[in-house]
C-alpha cells in the first residue's frame, strides 16, 4: 500500500492476472499510463493518472507503460522514468525501475529509454495484441511502428500478431464490480465530500458569491486529503442551478433563492458524486419546499428499490411515476395521470437520467446493456456504485406558477449495491427540509 493507493499492492497484481486470465491463449495486452498536459508555457495541470493503468498497478507517473504477456507462463512487465537526480531536483522523486519491480510486484521492469528496442520483442509471435486503439493516438503509433518492425523482419523468424482486440471491455467489467478495499475508499471520499456539503450550507448567506462556497468546498477536501475534486464543483444559484453542468461559479448569492451544489472529492483516485439543493437564507418557502419534497420523495423511493436484479430502467420508471403524480397534483402538469405516467411527461422537467456507475471515473465505466428501447436494463449487482440523481428544473421563462419559475433542484447519493439490497455512502450529506434547516440555523 502507497499514498497514492490506499489498496495493498497484492490486490493489483491479483486484477492483472484476472486480466490475464480472460486474455487469449499467446496474446500481449498493453496499457500505458496517462501523460501530463500543459496548461500554460512550461506548467502543467495536478497530473491525474490513466484510470484503467492505475487500476491494474497503483503506480502514479506519467508515461510509463504496462505490458502483460499471456503464454506458457504469464508475465507483467513495467516501463517506467528512470531514476534522474537533476530532474528529481525540479520536478519531484521518481521511483525508478528498479524499486518498481520491488515495491509494485512486477515480474520485470524497464527504463522507458529501452521502450522502442525492447517492446517489439514482447510482442514477437504472439497471436493477439490487446490495447485501446483510438484513445491515444501517440500510443497507436507506438503499438503501430513495433508491429511494421515485425511485419518488415520475416527473414529474421519475426512476425506480429494477426489479431488486434480492444482490451477496454475487459477491463472496465472489472472495474464495474468494487471490491472491499475500494468501497473502502469510496467511503472515505463519500464522508469527506459530505462534511464539505454540510459546511456548505453552513457558509451560505446573502451576498456570498458563489465561488466563495465552492473555495469552502475545495477547502475541506484538501484539508482532509482529497487533494482534487473528482469534476468540477457546481455551485449554482437561483436560475443556474437550471443549467445542468453550470461551472461559471461567478454570481452573487440572493437570500429568497435555493442554491444547488454538485460537488465531489477524490481520494486516492476514486470520485465521490453528490448533489445537495438548499435555500441560501436557510428557510425554504413554500413553493420550494413543495418541489424539493417532490424531487427528494422520488429519489428516496428509488433508492429504497435498489438491490440484485434491478436496473436503471425499473429506477427511472419510479421516478417518473413519483414525479409525474407529483407535478400533476401540484398543476404543473395537466391531463389524464395515467396517460401522463404513460408519457413519462415529467421528462420536460426531468431532463437527465436517474444516475450512473461510479468509480474511478464519475462517470464511470462498464456497459449499461442498453436495449432497443433504449433502457438501461444491466442488472445490479453486489459491488456496483451508482448514483441516483432525480431533479426538476424550471427556467425563467417555463410555462408554470410564478413562484416556480427559475428554480433547479437536485438531490444526488452514491449508493453501493449489497446482497442485502444497498448502502447509501453519502448518507452523511443532509438532505430532508428539516435536517437542512436545522444545520443551516444561526
Amino acid at each position: 500500500m502507497n499514498k497514492h493507493t490506499r489498496i495493498d499492492v497484492t490486490e493489483f497484481v491479483k486484477r492483472r492476472f484476472d486480466l490475464m486470465a480472460q486474455m487469449p491463449e499467446n496474446s500481449v495486452a498493453l496499457i500505458p499510463a496517462g501523460k501530463e498536459v500543459t496548461r500554460s508555457r512550461d506548467t502543467e495541470f495536478l497530473f491525474c493518472q490513466d484510470k484503467d493503468f492505475y487500476y491494474l498497478t497503483g503506480f502514479h507517473e506519467p508515461d510509463a507503460l504496462l505490458v502483460l504477456v499471456k503464454s506458457i507462463e504469464c508475465e507483467s512487465i513495467l516501463f517506467c522514468r528512470a531514476k534522474d537526480p537533476e530532474q528529481e531536483v525540479w520536478h519531484g522523486r521518481r521511483v525508478g525501475a528498479e524499486q518498481a519491480e520491488s515495491e509494485f510486484n512486477f515480474d520485470v521492469t524497464y527504463e522507458l529509454a529501452e521502450l522502442e528496442q525492447i517492446l517489439p520483442l514482447y510482442i514477437n509471435n504472439r497471436d493477439a495484441v490487446l490495447f485501446a486503439q483510438g484513445s491515444n493516438s501517440e500510443f497507436d503509433s507506438l503499438v503501430f511502428a513495433c508491429l511494421d518492425i515485425l511485419r518488415g523482419a520475416g527473414k529474421q523468424g519475426l512476425t506480429a500478431p494477426k489479431t488486434i482486440i480492444d482490451i477496454r471491455d475487459l477491463i472496465h467489467e472489472m472495474r464495474l464490480i468494487k471490491s472491499p478495499s475500494e468501497i473502502k475508499v469510496m467511503r472515505e471520499a463519500n464522508e469527506i465530500s459530505a462534511n464539505a456539503h454540510k459546511r456548505a450550507m453552513q457558509a451560505s448567506e446573502q451576498g456570498l458569491f458563489e465561488y466563495q462556497i465552492e473555495a469552502d468546498i475545495l477547502h475541506e477536501f484538501a484539508y482532509n486529503g482529497a487533494r482534487s475534486a473528482a469534476y468540477g464543483s457546481i455551485v449554482a444559484g437561483g436560475e443556474n442551478a437550471t443549467i445542468l453542468h453550470y461551472t461559471d461559479n461567478d454570481e452573487v448569492l440572493m437570500s429568497d433563492e435555493l442554491v444547488l451544489i454538485d460537488a465531489g472529492a477524490e481520494l486516492a483516485g476514486y470520485a465521490a458524486d453528490i448533489t445537495r439543493t438548499f435555500p441560501v437564507n436557510g428557510k425554504f418557502t413554500k413553493h420550494q419546499a413543495q418541489l424539493y419534497n417532490l424531487v427528494l420523495a422520488a429519489q428516496e423511493a428509488v433508492i429504497a428499490s435498489i438491490k440484485p436484479g434491478s436496473n436503471f430502467a425499473i429506477a427511472n420508471d419510479i421516478a417518473n411515476t413519483v414525479l409525474t403524480t407529483g407535478l400533476y397534483e401540484l398543476g404543473i402538469l395537466t391531463g389524464d395521470l395515467k396517460q401522463l405516467i404513460i408519457d413519462k411527461a415529467s421528462k420536460q422537467y426531468f431532463i437527465h437520467g436517474i444516475g450512473h456507475w461510479l468509480g474511478l471515473d464519475v462517470h464511470d465505466v462498464g456497459d449499461y446493456q442498453i436495449n432497443e428501447d433504449r433502457q438501461q436494463v444491466r442488472e445490479f449487482q453486489p459491488g456496483m456504485v451508482l448514483t441516483i440523481e432525480p431533479g426538476l428544473y424550471f427556467d425563467g421563462e417555463a410555462n408554470v406558477d410564478e413562484n416556480y419559475q427559475g428554480i433547479g433542484i437536485r438531490i444526488e447519493d452514491n449508493i453501493l449495491v449489497t446482497e442485502a439490497g444497498y448502502e447509501n455512502l453519502s448518507v452523511n450529506a443532509p438532505k430532508t427540509v428539516s435536517d437542512i434547516e436545522a444545520i443551516m440555523k444561526k
